[in-house]
């Protein structure tokens, strides 16, 4: 077992390393108890029309690939000319439910959006071949209106923008992070020393990044407190006004919190934006549509907000990296940068000017494509066509069914709420059934639940005898169950975050009852150190 020096150690990595390190542990337990890795936010569920439609369009361009070609392996290239009818022609929709559901797409596509059913299809056949570099560089042309339909319907709350957006495809959320964190750098937007607020508790990148050598930003934390029932309260939001602060950053709904900002923070964003007009917001909405009714702060405040969102958490998809990056056509980003000096706008003229004549005049979510291929191989830039477009069946799987409510939406809320349910009545505590809970995370406070069954004596002991990974280590190495420590996100100590999506879900019940069964062996260990004068070590034998 670890020495209290070493777990300190540990203490320094990330909340995700931390949680590797106890894989092994948790597989080998020594109770020879089920291994519960309740750790990683992979749901364990997926959705099969989406990859279904893929399989088939798949088919169906090889089959268009062998008409201009066909010599063994080799195939050929695909034609545009009545690609739609040799498409309709192909699909048996009577015998074929995942045919049915591309019938409807190509009415949808053409009644609905108004697009050319010939270049849709070319474009589907194309892009899951992955025959081409992807072309435009930042999304494919009929893509990109399905996405912004898709983020429109699920993520703005009836706020018309899809027509006023751009979006850029990227490799799941993690690199929108990425790419975004680098180009406000390349661009000027911050700057070393700049303050930049986050709210916390957040996903750990978003504190970990700014902090390298790289950025060296100094972190304005807006707290959320379990108090408040993890919202960002006004006199936090207040921060904002601040002229000093360049860039906002927030997972909305929270990660590991997992609460969406209610109407009354997203309203106190707006007033700020009205103080603070060039405050830049970038927000992360991957568990957007694990809330009903959900809203965006780019709905409530466009010009200032680039969004990121991610297909993997709602459709099983973390494999496939599908991510997106969208903004406002008219935004405070391209504005900032007309507003450097001359000097800084010669050095971005210069850096651009290798893939425009008139590179002043890109915008930022281009550049950021741009600057994700390092600029001089913006012209392989973009997601792989592939990728594209099973992210543009995922969105229309839900866009076709919308109007009279996506089932599997549905059910995707209602297996993570039951897990909840289960979790939570297991420790005996009290649940948040508020409509902002998206519930695909739990943050379990033991320091709170330690004193609510055995009293505060027991939890000052726990508090001032062991290191906060000291739980974690013993829930894996006896229990076997893996959990992460939350204060890598930003939490209180003592709170640990447990994911609703990726075990079974009777495997909910069984976490609360290790966590309650290890929490008694502390109590234990506590009431024998209270009649030993020598109080020993501080740690669980």
């Amino acid at each position: 077992m670890l020495s209290r020096s070493d777990e300190k150690k540990l203490e320094k990595l990330n909340a995700f390393e931390i949680s590797n390190k106890m894989l092994g542990l948790a597989q080998k337990n020594e109770k020879g108890n089920i291994f519960l890795n309740a750790g990683r936010g992979n749901p364990n569920w997926i959705n099969t029309k989406a990859r279904f439609a893929f399989g088939r369009i798949l088919e169906f361009g090889i089959q268009e690939s062998q008409r201009t070609m066909n010599d063994g392996d080799m195939a050929g290239y695909t034609e545009l000319a009545g690609v739609r009818e040799r498409f309709e022609a192909f699909l048996d929709p009577d015998t074929n439910e995942t045919d049915r559901f591309l019938e409807t797409v190509l009415a949808y596509v053409k009644d609905d959006l108004g697009l050319n059913q010939d270049e849709v299809v070319k474009e589907f056949i194309d892009g899951v071949i992955g025959n081409n570099y992807p072309a435009p560089s930042r999304v494919l042309k009929n893509s990109e209106i399905i996405i912004n339909q898709y983020l429109q319907s699920t993520l703005y709350n009836g706020i018309d923008l899809a027509s006023d957006t751009l979006v850029f495809p990227t490799e799941g959320g993690t690199a929108a992070i990425v790419y975004i964190f680098h180009s406000l750098k390349e661009n000027k937007l911050i700057r070393p020393k700049d303050k930049i607020a986050i709210n916390t508790p957040i996903f750990t990148p978003y504190l970990e990044i700014p902090e390298l050598n790289d950025y060296d930003m100094i972190e304005v934390n807006l707290t959320s407190k379990e108090a408040d029932n993890w919202q960002i309260s006004p006199e936090e939001i207040d921060k904002l006004n601040d002229p000093s602060i360049k860039a906002f950053f927030l997972v909305n709904p929270s990660n590991p919190g997992s609460k969406a900002l209610d109407q009354k923070a997203l309203d106190e964003i707006q007033k700020v934006i009205e103080k603070n007009p060039d405050l830049m917001i970038i927000t992360d909405d991957v568990y957007g549509t694990f809330v009903d009714g959900f809203q965006t702060v780019y709905s409530v405040a466009p010009h200032n907000t680039l969004l990121v969102y991610s297909y993997s958490k709602l459709y099983g998809a973390t494999g496939w990296r599908l991510g997106v990056i969208a903004a406002n056509k008219e935004n405070i980003f391209d504005k900032l940068i007309q507003k450097l000096s001359e000097k800084d706008k010669k050095e971005l003229e210069k850096r651009y000017s290798l893939v425009a004549l008139e590179p002043e005049k890109i915008a930022f979510i281009d550049r950021i494509v741009a600057d994700s291929r390092s600029v001089g191989l913006h012209h392989t830039a973009g997601l792989s066509t592939p990728q594209q477009i099973m992210a543009v069946l995922f969105s229309l799987t839900h866009l076709i069914t919308k109007e009279n409510g996506d089932a599997y939406i549905h059910a995707s809320k209602e297996l993570v709420n039951k897990r909840y349910q289960d979790l939570h009545k297991a420790l005996k505590i009290e649940e948040d059934n508020s409509k902002e809970n998206a519930k695909y995370y739990s943050i379990i406070d033991i320091y709170a639940l330690a004193e609510h069954l055995y009293g505060n004596d027991f939890r000052i002991y726990l508090e001032n005898n062991f290191e906060e990974v000291d739980f974690l280590l013993h829930l894996a190495e006896k229990n076997g169950v893996v959990l992460i420590d939350g204060v890598g996100f930003g939490t209180s100590s003592g709170d640990l975050r447990v994911s609703e999506a990726n075990l079974p879900t009777e495997d909910y019940r069984l976490i609360g009852k290790q966590i309650l069964q290890l929490l008694k062996e502390y109590f234990h260990k506590y009431v024998e150190s209270l009649n030993n004068v020598d109080h020993g070590g501080s740690h669980l034998e």
